[in-house]
């Protein structure tokens, strides 16, 4: 599943819109949620993710992108496994609901999450009055949409190829029973 993290973002085009990258590698981080449950999806998803942004260039973002990764893995998870049950037996709409509402929360979390990471990451941690301040902007203005868009899109291929591949899983018996 960390390969397909990193296959996400690093094979798929990438666009770059105000630092903000629009990329699917987070479809995969709630599709491992989903698999695996939020822990190991999450650490997926984490390790992934840091890798293609260490090999792409982008090293000083790869701890934020770890946590960030993690905890959209740990929400979706929980969400879904928790409340959801989605690894138990359930009608295909019960399975639908629950996946679109976890990947919403995960990933809806993480609009504000990230800027958020960001601005404390260069206000207490590591601070630099220019990135904290382009960071808080993030939190406002036109980079704030291309995150949303960026969970829009990964929150529908999430939920598809989830429940395009959930039965194949089941038939076969790889569907794990997670929350057990």
């Amino acid at each position: 599943m960390a390969a397909l993290c990193y296959v996400g973002y690093a094979v798929f085009p990438a666009i770059s819109a105000s630092g903000t990258k629009v990329h699917i590698g987070n479809a995969f981080v709630v599709i491992a949620a989903y698999l695996l449950g939020g822990l190991y999806g999450g650490l997926a998803g984490a390790v992934g993710l840091s890798i293609a942004d260490i090999t792409g260039g982008y090293v000083a973002s790869a701890p934020r992108t770890f946590i960030t990764k993690l905890v959209i893995g740990l929400i979706v998870g929980f969400v879904a496994h928790r409340f959801g049950k989605i690894s138990e037996n359930h009608r295909q709409s019960h399975i639908f609901k629950w996946a679109a509402i976890s990947a919403v929360c995960g990933l809806g979390f993480n609009c504000i999450f990230e800027p958020s990471l960001k601005y404390v990451w260069y206000t207490l941690l590591f601070p630099n009055p220019d990135k904290a301040a382009s960071a808080i902007k993030a939190l406002l203005a036109v980079t704030t949409y291309t995150t949303i868009i960026n969970a829009v899109i990964n929150s529908v291929i999430a939920v598809v190829l989830y429940m395009a591949v959930r039965p194949a899983l089941k038939k076969a018996g790889y569907l794990l029973k997670v929350g057990k």
